[in-house]
């Protein structure tokens, strides 16, 4: 699978399942919250390692910068506080260092 598809939906599956860990951990949700949350973050396991990558840590790298940019996309729909210029500033700085460990020329 094309990580630009993969990477978006793995970070969606595993905010879901942090968020549903830190609903049940910090905000006195019910214990059922972890049912979710333990299947979320299975599936963005799985997705993750659909990555077509020679090296898992590459995979792990580039991905780090779409889990910055979705993070703060989640705060502003999900918890309803915008990203300031400095979270927009970052989150486009971690995406061009994945664009950059994806696309970069390699022997191979």
């Amino acid at each position: 699978m094309s990580a630009a598809l993969v990477y978006p939906l793995a970070a969606l599956a595993e905010i879901a399942g942090c968020f549903a860990i830190w609903a049940w951990w910090r905000s006195d949700a019910t214990a059922l919250w972890l049912l979710p949350g333990v299947a979320s973050l299975a599936l963005f396991g799985w997705l993750l390692a659909q990555v077509e990558a020679g090296f898992a840590g590459r995979a792990f790298a580039a991905y780090g910068g779409v889990y910055i940019a979705a993070s703060l996309l989640w705060m502003w729909t999900a918890e309803g506080q915008r990203p300031d210029s400095w979270d927009f500033a970052g989150a486009i700085l971690c995406l061009a260092g994945a664009t950059i460990i994806l696309a970069a020329p390699r022997a191979g």
